[in-house]
């Protein structure tokens, strides 16, 4: 029943996100409507050179950060210092 619940409340929420964008879009065409044909390409040229700008993702991998981190310490030396610096503090409340 709650998992039936939790879908339900994800359903809404992505019809309410899609309706948004679908009333953004409509907004944004409304006003478009009354731009002259000329403004309407100057504003199409400019959306495109703002998508050609864009910095797309890198696909750079994992393994480019190898020696990034630069230490005089051996690796032996650093687990050993993050052991040593562990704080445990553990009190046992008794619930009587």
């Amino acid at each position: 029943m709650t998992n039936l619940i939790t879908f339900e409340i994800v359903i809404r929420y992505q019809m309410k996100s899609t309706d948004l964008k679908f009333s953004l879009v409509e907004s944004y065409l409304g006003l478009l409507n009354s731009l002259s044909p000329e403004r309407k390409l100057e504003l199409i040229s400019r959306l495109s050179d703002s998508i050609k700008g864009s910095k797309k993702p890198s696909n750079k991998s994992i393994e480019e950060l190898y020696g990034a981190f630069v230490s005089n310490q051996s690796a032996d030396e650093i687990i050993a210092d993050i052991r040593s610096s562990r704080r445990f503090d553990r009190k046992i409340e008794d619930l009587e």
